[in-house]
Parts: C-alpha cells; sequence; structure tokens
C-alpha cells in the first residue's frame, strides 16, 4: 500500500492554509481538528453542527463553540438542522462519520467544486506505516483490540496506536507516528462509506448482518460501505461461517484469509474440536484451546480467529495463547463488574441490535437471567431475539422505543412454543432508571442481570458507552 511520508504530510497542510474550511459535525473525532488545524497555521476555519438530539445538547455545544470562536480558534460556527447549506462556500469540508455524503448540502457544495473528506480518510491517506483496520456488524472492537495487543506482544517490536471508533483521533497525531510503527483502526460503515482506504495494509471483516438501517438506505448500500475496506488490494481477513462474507472472496483484489468454526481454510484460522489452528497454504499450527479464552461465548472465540489470523507471520502462536488467559475483554461487552447477594450484573451496553442480544444471552444458562432491553429502533427485524430470551430470560424488563418489537417477538415464540405467557415474565419500566430498579429487585441469587438492549442508545444517551456507565452506577446504587 501507498504510505505517507514527511513531505507529503508537509504538503497536504501547506494545501490547507489560504483555504475556507468547514468541520461537519463537531463529536468526538472532529473535535480535535480545531487545535490541529491552529497548530498547522490553518486560520480559515468555521464549524456546522446540529446541536444534537434535545436543547440540552443544542446549548452545550453553542457554549463550546462560542468559546473557540471568542479565543479566536475558529471563524465562525452554524447551529441547526440546516447546518450544511452553506457548505459550498467552503474549499474543503471535513465530515464527520454520522453525516451521509448526499445529506442536504453535501451534494450542491461538491458540485460546486468543494472537496468532501474526513478526518478519517486523511489520516488513512497520510498514515506513514502499516494499518491494520477492522470492520463489521459485531465483534469489530474486541477484534480490533485483540490484535491491538497482540501486536504491541512482540517483543522488539516499534509502537503500536489504536483508533478509529476507539481511542483517541489519530489524524492530530500524525506527525509522531513512524515508518516502523504500526496502526490498528476500527471502522464503522459509516468511516467507510466513500473513503479512500489506499492506505489499509490488512482489512478484516469480522462478520456482516442487518445493521444500522436507519441510516443507510437499505442492506445492500450497508454491505457496500464495509466491502471498501478491501477494495485497494488490502490483503483480506474474512468470516467463512458468515452468509454475506462468505461470498466475498471472488470480489476481493488482494489476498485472501478466512477464519471458521465449521471448516479448513486453506490460510487464515480455525477452530476444530475444540482446539484453535492457524494454517498457511494448508500447513497447520496449534495455537491453544478454545477453552482457554477468557472472555465467553462462541463469537469470542471467532474474534480470537480473525485476529490470529490477521497477525500470521507477525505475532507467535504463543503470545495468542498467553492473551487468551489473561484477557478480561473491553468495557461494555458482557461484562461482569458487579456481585451482590448471589447476582451477578453484567454490562453489554454495546448490544445495539438483536443479533448482538441473541449472542450474549447464549452465553448464559437457561432461565437465569433478568434482561434490561430496548431503545431507539433501526428499523431491524426483532423475530430473531424471542427464542434465545424464552430459553436463557426468566425477566424480561423493556423500555424505549423497541419495547413493542421485542416484546412481540417473546410473545410470538411463547406462542410459537405453545409455551404459557408468564414463561417469561415480561415487565414494561417508564424509564432506563426504574428498569434498573426493577431489575435489581427482582432478582435473585444465582440470577445474572445482564443490560442487553438490542437497540442503540440514542433515545436517551449520547452513545452506548454512556448507557453502559450509567447502568454501572445505578446498579452499584441499588436498594436490594
Amino acid at each position: 500500500m501507498k504510505k505517507g511520508n514527511a513531505t507529503e504530510i508537509n504538503s497536504y497542510f501547506r494545501s490547507l492554509q489560504g483555504k475556507k474550511i468547514l468541520i461537519a459535525g463537531f463529536g468526538i473525532s472532529n473535535a480535535p481538528l480545531v487545535d490541529l488545524f491552529l497548530q498547522e497555521g490553518i486560520k480559515d476555519v468555521s464549524v456546522a453542527d446540529s446541536g444534537g438530539r434535545t436543547e440540552k445538547d443544542r446549548a452545550r455545544v453553542t457554549r463550546k463553540l462560542k468559546k473557540l470562536q471568542k479565543e479566536g480558534k475558529i471563524k465562525g460556527f452554524t447551529i441547526g438542522a440546516d447546518y450544511l447549506k452553506d457548505a459550498k462556500d467552503y474549499d474543503v469540508v471535513f465530515k464527520s462519520p454520522g453525516i451521509r455524503f448526499d445529506a442536504p448540502g453535501l451534494p450542491e457544495a461538491v458540485s460546486s467544486g468543494t472537496k468532501v473528506t474526513s478526518e478519517m480518510e486523511a489520516f488513512v491517506n497520510l498514515c506513514p506505516c502499516k494499518i491494520y483496520a477492522v470492520t463489521g456488524s459485531d465483534g469489530k472492537t474486541t477484534t480490533t483490540t485483540l490484535i491491538y495487543k497482540l501486536l504491541s506482544s512482540v517483543k522488539g517490536a516499534s509502537k503500536v496506536y489504536v483508533g478509529g471508533n476507539i481511542g483517541k483521533p489519530l489524524f492530530p497525531i500524525i506527525r509522531q507516528i513512524q515508518p516502523e510503527d504500526t496502526v490498528v483502526l476500527e471502522l464503522s460503515s459509516f468511516q467507510l462509506m466513500n473513503m479512500d482506504t489506499r492506505g489499509i495494509d490488512v482489512g478484516v471483516i469480522t462478520n456482516i448482518s442487518p445493521n444500522h438501517l436507519d441510516v443507510h438506505k437499505s442492506y445492500e448500500e450497508y454491505i457496500d460501505a464495509k466491502k471498501t475496506i478491501f477494495q485497494n488490494g488490502a490483503l483480506t481477513v474474512l468470516n467463512s461461517d458468515n452468509e454475506i462474507t462468505a461470498n466475498m472472496p471472488p470480489c476481493v483484489p488482494g489476498k485472501v484469509r478466512t477464519f471458521s468454526r465449521k471448516t479448513t481454510p486453506e490460510n487464515g484460522a480455525f477452530e476444530k474440536d475444540g482446539r484453535i489452528y492457524s494454517v498457511t497454504d494448508g500447513k497447520t499450527q496449534f495455537i491453544m484451546n478454545a477453552g482457554d479464552i477468557r472472555i465467553p461465548g462462541g463469537h469470542n472465540i471467532e474474534n480470537y480467529l480473525a485476529a490470529a489470523a490477521a497477525v500470521i507471520g507477525v505475532v507467535p502462536e504463543k503470545n495468542i495463547a498467553a492473551l487468551a488467559k489473561r484477557f478480561n475483554g473491553v468495557h461494555h461487552r458482557i461484562e461482569l463488574f458487579l456481585e451482590r447477594g448471589g447476582v451477578k450484573y453484567y454490562d453489554s451496553s454495546i448490544d445495539s441490535s438483536p443479533k448482538r442480544s441473541v449472542a450474549t444471552l447464549g452465553v448464559f444458562a437457561p432461565k437465569s437471567v433478568v434482561m434490561v432491553a430496548g431503545g431507539k429502533d433501526k428499523n431491524l427485524d426483532y423475530s430473531e431475539l424471542g427464542a434465545p430470551v424464552v430459553a436463557k430470560v426468566k425477566t424480561l424488563i423493556l423500555t424505549g422505543p423497541t419495547s413493542d418489537k421485542i416484546e412481540k417477538s417473546v410473545r410470538d415464540e411463547l406462542i410459537a412454543k405453545k409455551l404459557p405467557p408468564d414463561n417469561v415474565k415480561i415487565i414494561r419500566a417508564e424509564s432506563f432508571e426504574d428498569a434498573v430498579r426493577l431489575a435489581a429487585e427482582t432478582a435473585k441469587p444465582g440470577d445474572s442481570v445482564v443490560l442487553s438492549p438490542a437497540s442503540t442508545s440514542f433515545d436517551r444517551f449520547r452513545n452506548f458507552e454512556e448507557r453502559g456507565r450509567y447502568f454501572k452506577k445505578l446498579a452499584r446504587n441499588a436498594q436490594v
């Protein structure tokens, strides 16, 4: 893959000096651009933001931007529903991942000659070192973390950076990154859509299932966004057990490795009879027993297989086995954070789709779960959630806009299995706080209280991390 260098980085920032720059969306990835551009002598910078979902959000963003304008760090700002209406008046727009390229105002800007890009696209094309990039509907954060930890474990390795959807934005520190270093990125469909991915050396797609259909126009558009990760020739790691990714190898212009729990690939990683192997040109190498993986669930075996396939020839097998025995997982992913009165409390706030909740429930014993679920709808099909809820959940506590869909999936399964309506006790909570209180009061010794929303957090939280942190606080403070 083509790599940037100090000369190209200097040239890039010089090319922005004297141009009108618009930072579109003032979230985690874009906010640091203000200081970066100031450091690089880029002074004509403005910000445009929707202002968030509530008046409180709008007031918070407005205060920040007024302060930056008063300090002379930005020239001006626009807040409101039509915040991109003047995008055509700028030379370059750096859009945040959550803004579609066809959002009102951007097509007109492109037609008038404005360049629309993102901090992630700029970073990938200027980064001087090898880039591993991970995407997928589920498991991408854990897989990204595993690859980062595995690469960092190699003796004598240069510095390894992790970024994208996790960690801090890397574009502001691009001058610190050296050619001998390594970068590991988690990339969402929003980031990949229309993105120039020429700088990616190794691309991993953990799996693909319907997701974010409230933003993407179709499932096909969502799949195409994921495919962008390999369209410029990256060595690509694909899941052979997933219907969509299993059919992708003929589309990949570069080399392919696959991983599977069902078959043996020619190149990649696989599980067989509870043992995990890597394989190169048909030659297998034992890595570890699947039972050595500390974090629970078959989906986490898949995450290890994906990571192992990505680092073949770079990380020794013994390092993978050693990590599996000590790694406790990533926050908000079936995270056991509290044991009280014989009840275990798990935060799996990352479960923003039915499929993720299905995987989470698979970890627990039958009829042992008090489940807190519900949130914003992404226009997904919830029918698959009914069976695992009936099998694993004794009490289901619902709150938020998707409550009706989730309850229907459970009721339909109870009818299909000819089970009584009270086989799963379903409680509607008036608020998230009420839901957690009811969960703590309902749970008995031996039960597990699990936050697995099967929905996004945006009905009341900025992101799933905020939802998970609040759940933990409420659970710890619950009076039981």
